[in-house]
This record gives C-alpha cells, sequence and structure tokens, in this order.
C-alpha cells in the first residue's frame, strides 16, 4: 500500500493536536460567550417592576425644589420619584418623616436610566442592576453606586442640591 498517512484513514500525532486545540478554543469561547452574555442578560422582568412618577424641575441657583406637600408622588415616607430637569435626572425617595435621599438616575452599569422602583429598591430596566435609595448597588452587574446629591427641607419643599 502507498500514500500517506491521512490517505489512509490513520490520525498522526500532528493532526490529533491541531484538532485538540481547535475544539478547546471553540468551547473557551463558548464559555466567555456565555459569561458575557449572562452578565447583560435581563435577571428581571421590567414589567414586574413599577414605574416611578415622574416630576419635571427647574434649577434654580443650582438647586432643585420639589413639593412635598399632600398630592406630590413624594408625600409619604416610602415613595420615590425620577425628577427630571435641563441637566439631567435625578431619583428621590422620601426615606423618613423629614428625611430625602437624592441620587443620580443614571445606571453605573451602562449609562441607562433608571425608571423602576419597588420595596426600597431602585432598578434599572436594561439589565437589572438594583440599588436601595442611598445608592449603593444591591444586585449586579453595575458595581459602582449612584452619585448622592445634598438634601434638605424646608416650607413643604425638599431642595436638591446639585
Amino acid at each position: 500500500m502507498e500514500g500517506d498517512a491521512s490517505s489512509l484513514g490513520v490520525v498522526t500525532r500532528r493532526d490529533f493536536c491541531l484538532k485538540a486545540c481547535q475544539v478547546a478554543s471553540f468551547v473557551a469561547f463558548g464559555g466567555i460567550l456565555g459569561t458575557i452574555l449572562q452578565s447583560c442578560s435581563q435577571p428581571n422582568n421590567p414589567a414586574d417592576v413599577a414605574s416611578l412618577p415622574t416630576i419635571n424641575g427647574a434649577v434654580t441657583n443650582g438647586t432643585i425644589a420639589i413639593s412635598t406637600a399632600t398630592g406630590s408622588p413624594i408625600a409619604g415616607v416610602g415613595s420615590a420619584a425620577l425628577v427630571q430637569y435641563g441637566g439631567g435626572s435625578i431619583l428621590i425617595a422620601h426615606t423618613a418623616a423629614t428625611t430625602f435621599v437624592a441620587v443620580s438616575a443614571i445606571c453605573t452599569h451602562q449609562g441607562c436610566l433608571i425608571t423602576g422602583y419597588s420595596g426600597g429598591i431602585y432598578t434599572c430596566p436594561c439589565h437589572g442592576s438594583q440599588f436601595n435609595t442611598n445608592g449603593q448597588v444591591t444586585q449586579g452587574p453595575a458595581s459602582a453606586p449612584l452619585h448622592i446629591y445634598p438634601t434638605s427641607v424646608a416650607n413643604e419643599q425638599v431642595i436638591i442640591t446639585l
């Protein structure tokens, strides 16, 4: 019989190593791709999270004044709202009788606008990151907290300092 090993159906060591490396590369790529897709998957269904009421705010001397009077979306303890103004968006939560916490409404994962709120937790609709009312991450993929803005309360208004 004449011919080389491959024409006779014999697998050489070189062919075996080449195929093994190709399979290992494919498996490694699949694992990396799976991890990437999982990190950007949506762990929470946005339909399960209530959308925040929106308040339009205006900046005056570097502050935004929001009414806390009866009828305001942030009148009751435990409530929260999305404040939109010419320069951006802020989340505000009424956390105690005279305490309000204002944080950036831009998710630190990929810059999406956070619009969900339930049980004291803000939820990003893009990839499911969650933050408490103090802006701390409670569930990723976000790893950095939200920026906090100073607040004060006077005359049935919460003042957010930008």
